[in-house]
C-alpha cells in the first residue's frame, strides 16, 4: 500500500520544501492558522510539514508546539505528543489549554505504561488538569477532564468521587450538559445504573447540541448490553445531527459505539460516510481515522473497492498512522 501511494502523490521532500518556502514568505501567524486548519481537516502530514517550516525562537513557539502536540495526539503518537505539549507549557505556563492538552497526552501514556510508570504519570496528569482549571475556572473541557479523572482514578493518585461531585457543581455554572454527564459517570461508578441513565437523559434535554449526548447514552446502553436501546439512541443521534451541522463528531462517535459492539455495520458505515461528507470535520474525530474505520466496515460488508478507496484516502492524509482498534 505504501509503495502504491508513492505513485499518487507529490514526493514528501518536495512538498516540505514548497511548504517551508510558503511559510517563510507569509509569516508565522498565517502559517499557524494553516496548521490549525490542516489539523481540523485531518490533514496530519500537511500540518506537520507546515510546522517544520516555522522559524525557531519566535514569540509564537508555544502555540506551534501545542498544535504539533495535537497533531501527534490524533496520530496516537503519545510520547511525541507529550513532548511537544510539555514544550508549549514551558514556553507559556499561563495558558489553560496548554496544560489541558499536556494532561491528556500524559494520560494516554499512562494508559499504556507499567504500573510504576502509570502511578507517576497519573499524578502528573492530575497536576496538569488541576492547573488548567486553576488558570481558567470556566474552561468546560478542562473541568470535564478533571472531573472524569477524579471519577475514574484510584485514590492513591488523587481520584475520588467526592472530588468529582465538586467539579460537577462547578460545571453546572459553565456547561450543564457536561455536569449531568459527569454525574452519570459518578453514579455508574457507584453501580447506580438507574441514576446514571436519568442523568444522561437530562444531559440530552439541556444540551444545545444533543447529538453528542445521544452517543454517550448509546455507549452507556452498550456497556449494559441493552442493544435495542443502544441502536434507538444512535438513530436519535443521527436525527439530531441532521438538524445540527456542527454535530458531525457525534456521527463519528456513534459509529465507534457500533464498531465496538460489533453491531449494524451498515449504520456505522453510513454515519462515517455522512461525517466525512459534511463540513464539521474536526480534530476530535480525525478524518484519516474515519477513512480507515470506514475501510474496515466496507471490507466487512463485501465492498473491497470502496475499502481500498477509503484506505487510500486515509493514508494520503497521514502516511505514518497505524490504524488501531476503537478504544473508549
Amino acid at each position: 500500500m505504501r509503495i502504491f501511494l508513492e505513485t499518487l502523490h507529490v514526493p514528501a521532500a518536495f512538498l516540505g520544501a514548497v511548504l517551508s518556502a510558503a511559510g517563510t514568505a507569509q509569516g508565522p501567524r498565517t502559517t499557524l492558522a494553516q496548521i490549525n486548519a490542516a489539523l481540523q481537516a485531518g490533514e496530519a502530514d500537511r500540518a506537520l510539514a507546515l510546522a517544520k517550516s516555522l522559524p525557531q525562537g519566535g514569540a509564537r513557539d508555544a502555540e506551534a508546539q501545542n498544535l504539533e502536540c495535537r497533531v501527534r495526539f490524533t496520530l496516537q503518537e503519545w510520547d511525541a505528543a507529550a513532548n511537544a505539549c510539555s514544550e508549549a507549557v514551558e514556553l507559556d505556563q499561563g495558558n489553560s489549554n496548554y496544560h489541558l492538552w499536556l494532561g491528556r497526552a500524559l494520560g494516554e501514556r499512562a494508559d499504556r505504561a507499567s504500573f510504576l510508570s502509570a502511578f507517576t504519570l497519573g499524578k502528573q496528569v492530575l497536576v496538569e488538569f488541576e492547573e488548567a482549571v486553576k488558570l481558567n475556572p470556566r474552561n468546560a473541557e478542562a473541568l470535564s477532564d478533571l472531573g472524569e479523572f477524579y471519577q475514574e482514578a484510584p485514590g492513591i493518585v488523587g481520584g475520588g468521587l467526592d472530588k468529582a461531585e465538586r467539579v460537577a457543581a462547578q460545571l453546572d455554572e459553565v456547561d450543564p450538559a457536561r455536569a449531568y454527564q459527569l454525574r452519570s459517570g459518578i453514579a455508574e461508578e457507584r453501580k447506580d445504573y438507574g441514576t446514571a441513565e436519568r442523568e444522561l437523559k437530562q444531559a440530552i434535554a439541556v444540551s444545545a447540541h444533543p447529538a453528542f449526548q445521544w452517543t454517550v447514552l448509546a455507549s452507556f446502553y452498550e456497556r449494559r448490553g441493552r442493544w435495542q436501546e443502544m441502536e434507538w439512541a444512535l438513530h436519535d443521534c443521527v436525527a439530531a445531527a441532521a438538524r445540527d451541522k456542527t454535530a458531525g463528531v457525534a456521527l463519528y462517535d456513534g459509529a465507534g459505539v457500533l464498531i465496538r459492539a460489533r453491531r449494524d455495520p451498515e449504520l456505522a458505515a453510513k454515519m462515517l460516510e455522512d461525517y466525512l461528507a459534511g463540513w464539521s470535520i474536526t480534530e476530535e474525530a480525525p478524518a484519516f481515522v474515519a477513512h480507515h474505520r470506514l475501510a474496515r466496515l466496507l471490507e466487512q460488508l463485501g465492498d473491497r473497492a470502496g475499502a481500498m478507496r477509503e484506505q487510500t484516502a486515509g493514508y494520503a492524509m497521514a502516511r505514518e498512522y497505524a490504524p488501531q482498534e476503537v478504544k473508549y
